[in-house]
Order: C-alpha cells, then sequence, then structure tokens
C-alpha cells in the first residue's frame, strides 16, 4: 500500500502567476475535457513540461454529459467495427483498476419479448466476452422469464420470454476528469479552466505556441511551446480554422467534426429498483436505450440527432423526450412522464466527419478517433469515447513524437497508474449506482472530514466541507463548478440544485473571493428542468 500523496492546492492567483512565468513547454494543450486531460497526463507521466489550458470548466462539455458508461460497445459490434470494440474492452478494464472510487463494474440485462432476439443478442454478448478474454468482467448468462423478472422486477411483464445479462462498467465522468486534471498537476503539469485560447502564435510557418486570456480577469498571456495539441472536442474546427488562416486558406478548412446530440433524462430508482443496468438494443428507430442506475437516480438514454450549431448548453428538442419515454415505457411496467423527470441534460458527441457526409443522419458515424498534423505541426484529436481516452492520449503523442515535436519518450506509463482518490490501493467496495457522499473521495476522505463543515449537510449528500475541497484543491470558482461537476447534483436533481444555490455561494465566496456566479447558475438549472407537454 502507497500513501496518497498531498493534494495540490488550486488557488488561483498562483496558477496565473505560474502561466505567467517566461517558460518553454514541450506541450500544450488545448481543451480540458476527457481527451486533453488525458493527454496531458500521459505528458506529464513521460517527465515532458506541460500546459493544459481550458475555456470554461473541466469536463464542462461532451465530457460531464455521457451516458456514464465505461463500456467496449456492444452496438459496435452489429457494426463489425471489432477493432474499436477489442480496444475499448481493453481499455475499460485499465480505467476501473486506475480509479475504483469512481468506476466500477455493472451488470447489464436485454430483457427478451420474441423468441429470435436470445440467439440473436446471446451469441453477440458472447463474442463480446470473447474479445475481452482476461480483461472480463463476468461471463455472459442466459436468463429464464423468471430469472430476469427477479433482476429486473419492474420490467414490462406482457410477451417477456426471457433475458440475458452481461457485464460492462459505469462512472462519475467529471469526477474522473477532475482527477485526471489532478492526477496531470500533481505530476507537474499546469492546468488553467477559465482560460480561453484566442489564437495560435507561428514562427517561420510553423506553430510555436498559443495566446490566451483568463476569462475572470481579461488578463492575457502568450505562451511557448513546441507542440500545441488541440483537443477541443466538438469545438476543434475553431482553432483549425486560425491555424489556416497563416496559409490564406480562411474558411477553407474542411470541417471535421459531425456534432451528435445526446439527450438524458432522470427518474427515481423506483421506476426500476435494481442495482442492474436495463439495455435495449434496437429500438423503434434502430437506436440504443439504456435505463442506468447511477448516483441513487436512473439514467435514460441516449439519442442520436445531428446538430449543427455548437451551443455550450444545447437544448433538447421535444421529439427526443418523447422518444426516450416511450421507448422506456415498453420497456418498463410503469413509464415515466414528463412530471417524473428530475433533471435533462443534453451533449455533444463529436463525431468525425466523412468526406462526403450530408450531415443528414450521425448514428452510422464512426465512434473512433482521429489525429491530424496539419502542414504548420498544430496537432488536432477528435471522435472517440470517454472508455478509450487513455489510448487516444497514446495515439496523440505517437504522432506528436513521429513528427519531432516532442522528444521521443516510453509509453504505456499510464496503464497502471492509479488516479488521485485511489492512490493508496485500499478502498473499500462503494458502488456508483448508490447515493453520492463520502466514498467517491476514496483515500481522501480524510482529508475531507478534516475542513471546517464536515459535519454540515446542505442537501443531496453534498457537505460544507466538500463545497471547501472544491474550492481548495479542485479548481472550483462557480456555484456551477460544484453543483454541476465536482458534486453532481445538477445533473441528477436541478431543482434540488438549484434551492442548494445560495449556501453553496456563501462559502464559495469565503474560499475564493470572487462572485460565484449564483444567478447565472439559477437560470442555467431551470434549462435542465424538463419542459411539460
Amino acid at each position: 500500500m502507497t500513501i496518497p500523496a498531498p493534494p495540490i492546492p488550486t488557488q488561483r492567483v498562483e496558477l496565473l502567476c505560474r502561466l505567467a512565468q517566461p517558460k518553454h513547454y514541450d506541450l500544450a494543450v488545448v481543451g480540458g475535457g476527457a481527451t486533453g486531460l488525458g493527454v496531458a497526463l500521459d505528458a506529464a507521466a513521460r517527465g515532458l513540461r506541460v500546459v493544459l489550458l481550458e475555456s470554461h470548466d473541466f469536463a464542462k462539455g461532451s465530457s460531464s454529459r455521457a451516458t456514464k458508461l465505461v463500456h467496449g460497445g456492444v452496438r459496435y459490434l452489429a457494426q463489425g467495427n471489432i477493432g474499436l470494440v477489442r480496444e475499448a474492452l481493453h481499455e475499460r478494464t485499465i480505467l476501473l483498476g486506475n480509479a475504483p472510487n469512481l468506476a466500477q463494474a455493472l451488470p447489464f440485462v436485454i430483457p427478451f419479448y420474441h423468441w429470435w432476439e436470445a440467439p440473436f443478442y446471446g451469441l453477440g454478448l458472447k463474442l463480446y466476452d470473447a474479445l475481452a478474454g482476461a480483461a472480463g468482467l463476468g461471463k455472459t448468462e442466459f436468463l429464464s422469464r423468471e430469472q430476469t423478472l427477479r433482476l429486473l422486477p419492474t420490467a414490462q411483464r406482457a410477451g417477456l420470454k426471457g433475458g440475458v445479462k452481461y457485464w460492462d462498467g459505469q462512472f462519475d465522468d467529471a469526477r474522473l476528469a477532475l482527477a485526471l486534471a489532478r492526477t496531470a498537476a500533481g505530476l507537474g503539469a499546469l492546468l488553467l479552466n477559465y482560460c480561453r485560447v484566442t489564437d495560435l502564435v507561428h514562427t517561420a510557418g510553423k506553430v510555436s505556441g498559443l495566446r490566451c486570456q483568463d476569462t475572470q480577469t481579461g488578463q492575457a498571456f502568450e505562451i511557448s511551446a513546441a507542440c500545441v495539441v488541440n483537443a477541443a472536442g466538438v469545438w476543434v474546427d475553431e482553432l483549425r480554422q486560425r491555424d489556416g488562416d497563416l496559409h490564406g486558406a480562411a474558411g477553407a478548412t474542411a470541417a471535421l467534426v459531425a456534432p451528435s446530440q445526446g439527450v438524458h433524462l432522470v427518474v427515481e430508482r423506483s421506476f426500476l429498483p435494481a442495482d442492474v443496468g436495463l439495455m435495449v438494443p434496437k429500438t423503434a428507430d434502430g437506436r440504443v436505450l439504456f435505463v442506468v442506475p447511477w448516483l441513487g437516480r436512473l439514467i435514460l438514454g441516449t439519442t442520436d440527432t445531428p446538430r449543427s450549431d455548437l451551443a455550450r448548453e444545447p437544448l433538447p428538442f421535444r421529439q427526443e423526450i418523447d422518444f426516450i419515454l416511450k421507448e422506456s415505457a415498453r420497456y418498463l411496467a410503469r413509464g415515466p412522464t414528463r412530471a417524473d423527470v428530475k433533471s435533462v441534460w443534453v451533449g455533444l458527441r463529436p463525431l468525425v466527419k466523412p468526406a462526403d457526409d450530408s450531415g443528414t443522419n450521425t448514428k452510422g458515424l464512426s465512434r473512433e478517433h482521429t489525429v491530424l498534423l496539419s502542414r504548420s505541426g498544430l496537432v488536432t484529436v477528435t471522435g472517440g469515447k470517454w472508455t478509450t481516452y487513455r489510448a487516444m492520449a497514446e495515439d496523440v503523442l505517437r504522432v506528436c513524437a513521429a513528427a519531432e515535436l516532442i522528444p521521443l519518450r516510453p509509453q504505456g506509463l499510464t496503464a497502471q497508474l492509479p488516479l488521485v482518490g485511489a492512490q493508496s490501493g485500499s478502498l473499500g467496495a462503494h458502488p456508483v449506482s448508490a447515493l453520492p457522499g463520502m466514498p467517491t473521495y476514496g483515500d481522501e476522505q480524510a482529508l475531507l472530514m478534516s475542513l471546517p463543515g464536515a459535519g454540515e449537510g446542505l442537501g443531496g449528500g453534498l457537505t460544507e466541507a466538500m463545497v471547501r475541497f472544491a474550492a481548495r484543491y479542485e479548481y472550483a470558482l462557480t456555484v456551477e463548478d460544484v453543483l454541476a461537476r465536482r458534486a453532481r447534483l445538477l445533473f441528477l436533481d436541478s431543482a434540488l440544485a438549484a434551492s442548494l444555490a445560495a449556501r453553496v455561494a456563501d462559502i464559495l465566496r469565503q474560499e475564493t473571493g470572487q462572485d460565484p456566479k449564483t444567478d447565472e447558475f439559477i437560470e442555467l438549472a431551470q434549462q435542465y428542468r424538463c419542459p411539460p407537454d
């Protein structure tokens, strides 16, 4: 057993002072989602000098809005994408091992209502097991009708013939992103949220750094870096266009991303009071539906709808909500209604766009990632999925090294690198499906309990000490940072989150001395409420 290192303080003034110091970085990463944080962590683990800049908060975009699954991707088998599934299954095991306080195995059940579903899906899941090999989490099992109902007690009984149980994983996506950021910082990387990259710096036709601005104070900085990685998710094309301007090709850089919108609804666990997930591999329109227990609630989703705009807070389309509720009612004895929905969130997936794509259908687009090297040396990465963030980071740094932008160093260092909160190796089991609370902090629970307000509950499992911990060690500046991503209350119950905003704001003011933007959060929480019929 190792003793976890003391946490790195994240006082804003100190971070900005470090950014202002004249320093040449080996690697500058643009984007603080799963991919960018994974790149920063891998590079820092190799001993490189790393800076990462995020225009909003870490995991503010797609990386906090996933279906919360650490999975190989059962649906990708039907698409014949064996390579992606095999890689994701391998990475699934690594992720679960490196962050056991935030990610664990979870059984799923596919209920059968037609005779042909058992052999069709069952054999596919046996292949899923075979691809996982030694990295498997449990064997696929065929279930009788009675066994299926024991695992899914509130499943639709009419016409139920049986089911199949298989294993995947689930996680707390935003808190895992924070663990990546904090682990990279512990290895020497400098990471800042709320610091917007405004332009690239070119020297003799090559990218040599970037310009950025602290969105809180307006202070501007210029960063020198041997290599710049564009990991801005669905927003990568914005920086690619800036790179294109150098060559007189403004507006001519072909779009790389075809955004796809995924909507999720959250309801009470009473609709499926079980520690298993329900998976429907093919809904009425060919999509996949999950009903997943998560942090004491149920997540219903997801949709897959093309989206042309890149809003930071996209809104669900009415037909997407109707679709999820209608499909859920086909498989649950008591189908939820709009009145039962505690929160609605929407994420944009950065799907890689084929050259001849019309943008009218995203369900068939690849979930694999793409790494591009421009003529000026800008490295862009997009696509992929949360589960494979680590493998994506290795691919990015492989491209950087092959282009001689960074020193060649051994890779694979993150395969067995416990993240912050899991570094003692002595964590007790606490399922991600259970109510949130202390166990989320892993081996930092003792430190959390030592902070003022450890016994002062605010609601929803959040304590005063957790807010202080978020401000001191987790880069939190605003009420949204705390209630959306350090605690997940905005995603679990938007009305409850709004009711706690004022108390959270008071604590943040004490800790940071800054405006915690309470009014902006109250307005945002309203958007997360399910609109009436």
